[in-house]
């Protein structure tokens, strides 16, 4: 493929700025490298060292230079120095898009933004965010939002140029959850494995951190254990609630399994009954998206981007509310018909997702926009 050099120019340079990255924002930057080098963009990744081990960004063809997820001075420092020659920096997240900022001082250099997420914290520190939300919104050249209450935010806090952004689900984990024949052994061997084995899978995906609602998927439980047979709950990820959370589900005998960080959440989804997120997700809840195209019905609190991702495709239900969660999955598991409804629904809903190409086409449109030269009028 030729390179992407109009008007004979020299192929367009380009820097990607990741910090620390969820799987949602990693994912994203590995597909929209793999796709720009193949257009003959020219593309480093700045990232720690653990990103590209773990997302392979130079196996797309980018180069890799590690900066750290500190944006102290050091840090700052490396980053300005990769975007010395870039004709434009594109960085992920908010803490990325602080230290391009930070690296891109004094330079012209257009800066375009992705939240991919609304960031997160409590007490002081919450200020702190919104502070360095309104000098992110403002410094940015253009600012893409993976959902339109993103959008709403940024242009909220002073974004000059805010767009609903195309973020597809990349092909990978896509095509995990398309069918083989050796799936169903799979899932069974699996299931078997987990302790699942005649009894309904319950599959969680998420950092064991407050704002992911696992204290609200423990209340639910609480109601659950009540069923014959007991449905089983398993949840993929870590983080600083564990402890708590083991403790609550020893305690109260609850029918759930903490099982750490996992590198097959597609084979458990495969296997599982239920999808169900209940908290507040990425905008682009990977786990929502992969739930969909592995046709498994998703049971989900209205936080974000939700409805809009999933339209009538899941159960949704208010937040706060474990009640309300609770309840929506009894219905399912007593309503096979509705469960295979949400199976073919969210097949269609998946069916109009962006496509990779369409991700990198409009984010290499934006490029465009901002680096070659506007006709005369």
């Amino acid at each position: 493929m030729s390179s992407h050099s109009p008007h004979g120019q020299s192929p367009l340079r380009t820097v990607q700025v990741l910090g620390g990255g969820n799987a949602g924002s990693s994912a994203h930057v590995r597909s929209l490298a793999a796709g720009l080098v193949a257009r003959g963009v020219r593309v480093t990744v700045c990232a720690p060292f653990e990103a590209d081990d773990a997302y392979d960004f130079t196996g797309t063809g980018a180069a890799h230079v590690h900066v750290p997820r500190s944006s102290d001075p050091g840090s700052v420092a490396v980053l300005r120095a990769a975007c010395t020659d870039a004709d434009l920096v594109h960085a992920h997240g908010l803490h990325a898009s602080f230290r391009a900022v930070l690296a891109l001082s004094g330079r012209r250099t257009p800066l375009i933004v992705t939240w991919h997420d609304r960031a997160h914290a409590e007490g002081a520190r919450a200020h702190l965010l919104r502070l360095l939300e309104r000098r992110v919104a403002r410094a940015a050249t253009v600012l893409l939002g993976t959902s339109s209450d993103l959008v709403d935010r940024a242009r909220g806090t002073g974004a000059r140029d805010a767009r609903l952004a195309a973020v597809a689900l990349p092909r990978s984990r896509r095509t995990a959850h398309e069918g083989t024949e050796a799936a169903g052994p799979r899932s069974a061997k699996l299931r078997a494995e987990l302790g699942a084995t005649g009894r309904p899978l319950f599959v969680a995906v998420g950092s064991l951190e407050r704002r992911r609602g696992h204290g609200l998927l423990l209340d639910a439980a609480r109601v659950w254990r009540e069923l014959d047979p007991s449905p089983l709950v398993v949840v993929a990820g870590e983080g600083p609630q564990r402890a708590e959370l083991q403790r609550r589900i020893e305690d109260e005998e609850l029918p759930v399994r903490l099982l750490g960080r996992r590198d097959d959440v597609s084979e458990l989804l495969s296997a599982a009954d239920l999808a169900l997120l209940p908290g507040r997700g990425e905008s682009r809840s990977v786990l929502a998206q992969e739930a969909l195209h592995a046709r498994v019905p998703l049971v989900a609190v209205v936080s974000g981007g939700i409805r809009e991702l999933v339209g009538d495709a899941a159960e949704l239900v208010p937040p706060h509310d474990p009640a309300a969660f609770a309840a929506a999955v009894v219905r399912l598991l007593d309503d096979p018909g509705r469960a295979e409804q949400l199976r073919d629904l969210g097949t269609r809903q998946a069916a109009g997702w962006p496509t990779e190409d369409e991700t990198v086409a409009q984010v290499l449109s934006v490029y465009d926009e901002l680096t070659q030269p506007q006709p005369m009028i």
